[in-house]
This record gives C-alpha cells, sequence and structure tokens, in this order.
C-alpha cells in the first residue's frame, strides 16, 4: 500500500515542472483575463471603440488566431524542442501586448490582439508537461494548470476594475505584457529541461492524429465543453446582477467562493481517479454531470439559490474535465506525435471559445436565455454519447505504454 502511495506522489523534477509550467500558463492567462472584465467599457476611450462589432472583433481575434496557429506550434515543438517554441509564442504574445498599450485606436488593439494570439503556445506547454511526468501522475499535474487557470480568471475580476481605474486601458495593457515577460523569464530559467522524444526512422503520418478516433472525440469533448463555457457566460452574468440585486464590479464576490469549492472537490476527484486508474468512468461521469448541470440550469436557473448551485456545479466538472482530456489526448498520441496531437486538441478548443460567444449570443438575443441552457444540454447529450463509446473502444484498445 505504501508503495503503491509512493508510486503515486510527485517527484522533485515533475513537482517543479508542474508547478513552474502551472505558473507560467498562470500569469499569460491572467494577462488575458484581465481585459474580460472591463474591455467592452474601457475600450470606449478608444477611436471606434463605440462600435460593439469592433470592440467584439478585437476581443475575439485572439481565439481565432489562437485556433489557426495551434497545430504549426505543437507541431514544431516536436520537431525543434518545447522551450524555443514555448519561447516564441511568448515574445509575440509580449509584442502585442505592446503594440495594444500604445495603441489610440480600436484597429491597432485589434492587430496586437491578433498577434497575441499568434503565439499559441498551450500545446507546446501541455506537451512539455507531459513530458516531464508520468502517467501516473500526469492528470493530477494537468490539474495545476487547470487550477491556475481558474485562479486566474478570479483574479482578474478582482483586479482589472482595479486596474483599469488607476492607469485606463493602457495601464492595464502594461501590466499585461509584464505578465507576458514574467512568463517568458520563468519558460527560459525557471521550467527544467526534458530529453527530447527521439525521432523514429520512419515518422508516421499526420492521418495517425487527425484521424484517431480516440483523439477525435476527445477533440469533439473539449469543442463542447468550452463553446459551453463561453455560451454560458453570455447569459449567467446578467443573470447573477438581475437575481442577486449585485453590481456588475461585485460579481467577483459571487465568482471567487463558487470557484473555491468547486477546487475542493476537484482535488480529491482528481486523486481517485490517479488512484483507482479511472480516467475513462471519470470522463463519463463528468460529461453525464455536465448534461445534468445544464438541465438544471435551463429548468431552474432562474432562482438565485439554484443558479448558484448550478454554477458551482458546472465549475467542479469543468475543472475536472479541463485536467482529465488533455492527459487522456498524451497518453493516447504516439510520443513522436504528442505535440501535434494537443495542437489539433487546443485548436479545437480555441473554436469552441471563438463559437461560444457567437451562438450563445443568438440564442440569447432570438430565442431568450433558458434557449442557451438548453442548447448546452444538447451538446452534452451528444458528448455523452461519443464519451461512452470513448470509454468502451477507442480507450480500452490503446498500447499500454500509453494509457
Amino acid at each position: 500500500m505504501h508503495a503503491e502511495s509512493a508510486k503515486l506522489a510527485l517527484t522533485a523534477a515533475e513537482r517543479r515542472a508542474s508547478i513552474s509550467l502551472a505558473g507560467l500558463f498562470a500569469a499569460r492567462m491572467l494577462g488575458l483575463f484581465l481585459l474580460l472584465p472591463v474591455f467592452a467599457v474601457a475600450a470606449q476611450s478608444l477611436k471606434g471603440g463605440l462600435d460593439p462589432v469592433r470592440v467584439g472583433l478585437a476581443l475575439g481575434i485572439y481565439g481565432l488566431t489562437q485556433a489557426i496557429m495551434q497545430i504549426p506550434f505543437g507541431m514544431a515543438s516536436d520537431r525543434f524542442g518545447r522551450r524555443p517554441i514555448v519561447l516564441m509564442g511568448l515574445a509575440l504574445f509580449v509584442l502585442g501586448s505592446v503594440i495594444c498599450a500604445q495603441a489610440t485606436d480600436i484597429f491597432w488593439v485589434t492587430i496586437g490582439r491578433a498577434i497575441q494570439g499568434s503565439g499559441a503556445i498551450s500545446a507546446a506547454v501541455t506537451a512539455w508537461l507531459a513530458d516531464a511526468t508520468r502517467p501516473e501522475v500526469r492528470t493530477r499535474a494537468m490539474a495545476l494548470i487547470g487550477a491556475s487557470i481558474g485562479l486566474s480568471f478570479a483574479i482578474s475580476l478582482v483586479l482589472a476594475p482595479m486596474m483599469v481605474g488607476w492607469g485606463g486601458l493602457s495601464g492595464l495593457f502594461w501590466l499585461i505584457t509584464a505578465m507576458g515577460v514574467l512568463a517568458f523569464l520563468v519558460a527560459a530559467w525557471v521550467v527544467p529541461g526534458v530529453p527530447r522524444t527521439p525521432r523514429p526512422t520512419h515518422r508516421q503520418p499526420v492521418a495517425a492524429v487527425l484521424a484517431h478516433t480516440g483523439l477525435l472525440r476527445l477533440n469533439f469533448g473539449v469543442f463542447c465543453l468550452h463553446l459551453s463555457q463561453v455560451a454560458l457566460f453570455v447569459v449567467v452574468p446578467p443573470l447573477l446582477v438581475e437575481l442577486g440585486g449585485i453590481e456588475a464590479q461585485g460579481l467577483w464576490r459571487v465568482y471567487l467562493p463558487v470557484l473555491f469549492i468547486s477546487f475542493l472537490f476537484m482535488v480529491p476527484i482528481i486523486f481517485l481517479t490517479e488512484k483507482k486508474r479511472a480516467h475513462p468512468q471519470t470522463l463519463r461521469w463528468c460529461v453525464a454531470g455536465l448534461l445534468l448541470v445544464a438541465l438544471g440550469f435551463a429548468t431552474s436557473g432562474t432562482q438565485w439559490a439554484w443558479l448558484l448551485i448550478w454554477l458551482t456545479g458546472f465549475f467542479i466538472v469543468f475543472n475536472v474535465l479541463e485536467a482529465l482530456q488533455p492527459s487522456l489526448v498524451s497518453r493516447l498520441a504516439l510520443p513522436e506525435m504528442k505535440g501535434l496531437a494537443l495542437g489539433v486538441y487546443n485548436t479545437t478548443q480555441a473554436m469552441g471559445l471563438f463559437l461560444g460567444g457567437i451562438v450563445g449570443g443568438w440564442l440569447a438575443q432570438s430565442l431568450g436565455q433558458v434557449a442557451v441552457f438548453w442548447a448546452i444540454a444538447f451538446l452534452a447529450g451528444a458528448w455523452l454519447v461519443v464519451t461512452w463509446r470513448l470509454t468502451i473502444a477507442a480507450l480500452s484498445s490503446t498500447p499500454a505504454a500509453h494509457v
């Protein structure tokens, strides 16, 4: 029993890699999340900033360039190594941030945001973490990145209004630039290196990743998850303001305890999943949980207490899935094509983010808020069917070396 517990413990090298890569991710994600709570208002000080379409484009173009560049960056990290590709992506992020900080026109903010997004390092960072950890502890290591994303989002809700009040939109972008520089320094000197995966004599064709049934199902899953996330947050914040009688700048008082409770549930779920080696079962139950949460929102989400309950439930399953799915991608993919596989995965994730706002906004405007919840429930139901097939087929047939 003691030997089994020791096997599930992170080694010193794994702990350093996990914490430093999670910190890198957190610094970069904080630099992105800081815009979300305030940009629509703060952009009014820019030329063209009163046009909602142009403001929306400035926000959304980041997701579009992310989607375009994830696969090239992932493939490049397989060929040239993780660290140089991550540093290149962070340099682009810093360059885009500086352009935004100096902009006086919404057009140049849009250009800067496009450059920020073109430094698409999510796949390379995730592959780096997969390289640095054993399969039996990988989901827990991925959970640190998932937790860092949630923490960054929570901090942004508090910090963004304060920063805009102190230094305006330009000051906020200079802070984002500083976050990018910090992430660059962590990637350059703190994250430990890992041995390069030997390149095989006969490389597998790209189709081995693009047509892999198990990977396709996981890609569909992350697309559903992030489309649901963004669509949900098109309608939930106004409901919180309306039903709770609070102002927009006070929403952090709701989000922080919800995120804290969700992390308390996430940690034991991840630990038990790895201890029992129940990754497929946890994936299936979490997708079923997302379906239940969406149905709960649709049937009782316009009541304050139930709205908070379902929001907490959403973050529990979201945080677990955010850690579990990339871990499974890294297990299913051939070692020499891990970056490509995670690049495709993060591309579908970015497309889900990009379309979530469009779909959620259109449904809310055309059919009302409840229609968004029903659409998420339908999507979760389709995902559950796909996940069930993954559980009993693709994952069970994976070679033991990858599982």
